[in-house]
């Protein structure tokens, strides 16, 4: 029996989900547009409770998290829904297709993630949001063992459910897909905006490690004057938080367009180095838009070669040359 989900009205008969921003109104014995939140019997059930798609032991570079227990690996997983459906989403095969699925239990995946040394436990892949209530249950057990709770998220979420999601959350990596909310409402395909910058916000402000993913796609989000107000975005929360460029390959319905041109992704890194302090390009195999340098002194800190961390020369959060702190968690 799958449990009672959060954040939901009752509508005689139809239920109201509130937890994030497209607030679906559900008929009887149907589900979503996440579709892991039934309405049964005229009750909001978490219907996709544990049900797991995927499952891996990835390196915590992969997420990507930099500045988060660099070198380490964290058991990851995803469920079978979003509540986006992205012309461009790189799994759409789990995101937005029913698959075949396995039941973990909260007590289980601890066990697993202690099983493998696992620094934590990442919710990834697809949407981790629209599993709140597992995450939730999840947290309160790993956390006695020491577990970090980690979120790769779209950060399309209501603030109720985000202000009770937080304290349990250790990182997240956003992903803010573009500064115009056109960009959410069609090619996000019913997305908020103003939702992804206040779950970053308010997530920083409540000390989650937050990191940005920005994948720039030709003629959507690529120009200079978009970049350069994500920037800004980014500058007044603070300017240490990383961000990372990511290069854009053709994926699910977004076919018509050429990967990003490289020289794209490096004019965004420069932009983006004029007032921000760690700036990384993904989806490129160049070891050094992938390491880490003191802002100060430009010493090289850490040093990575695909998903692997392998140099780390951080001590004690501080660079090794000029005592620099650096931010995160090493």
């Amino acid at each position: 029996m799958k449990p009672l989900a959060r954040y939901w009205e009752s509508l005689n008969g139809k239920v109201k989900c509130t937890l994030c921003p497209r607030e679906c109104v559900i008929p009887p014995n149907k589900r979503g547009f996440c579709r892991i939140r039934k309405n049964i019997d005229g009750k909001l059930i978490a219907f996709g409770y544990g049900e797991v798609v995927s499952i891996a032991n990835d390196p915590i570079e992969k997420k990507p998290l930099y500045h988060f227990y660099p070198g380490s690996y964290i058991i990851s997983l995803a469920c079978n829904g979003c509540n986006l459906a992205c012309l461009h989403c790189q799994n759409w095969q789990i995101s937005q297709r029913d698959c075949p699925t396995e039941f973990v239990s909260p007590e289980d995946l601890v066990r697993i993630a202690k099983r493998y040394n696992s620094e934590g436990i990442c919710f990834t892949y697809t949407e981790p949001l629209i599993w709140f209530e597992y995450i939730i249950d999840v947290a309160k057990i790993a956390k006695k063992d020491n577990l970090h709770i980690v979120l790769v998220t779209n950060g399309q979420i209501n603030p109720e459910p985000l202000e009770e999601l937080i304290p349990w959350v250790d990182a997240m990596n956003v992903d803010l897909k573009s500064m115009k909310d056109e960009f959410y409402k069609k090619i996000a395909v019913g997305g908020s905006l103003e939702a992804t910058l206040h779950t970053i916000k308010e997530s920083y402000k409540k000390g989650v490690h937050v990191e940005i993913t920005n994948l720039i796609i030709p003629t959507l989000n690529d120009s200079e004057e978009e970049i350069q107000s994500l920037v800004d975005f980014v500058y007044e929360i603070d300017p240490d938080i990383p961000v990372h460029f990511t290069r854009f390959f053709p994926h699910n319905k977004l076919t018509n367009l050429p990967p990003t041109p490289i020289k794209t992704l490096l004019k965004a890194k420069e932009i983006a180095q004029k007032k921000l302090n760690f700036v990384y390009v993904g989806n490129i195999p160049d070891e050094d838009l992938n390491t880490t340098f003191c802002p100060d002194c430009g010493e090289k800190l850490i040093t990575r070669r695909g998903f692997f961390t392998v140099i780390n020369r951080i001590k004690n959060r501080k660079c090794p040359n000029c005592q620099r702190v650096i931010p995160g968690r090493f």
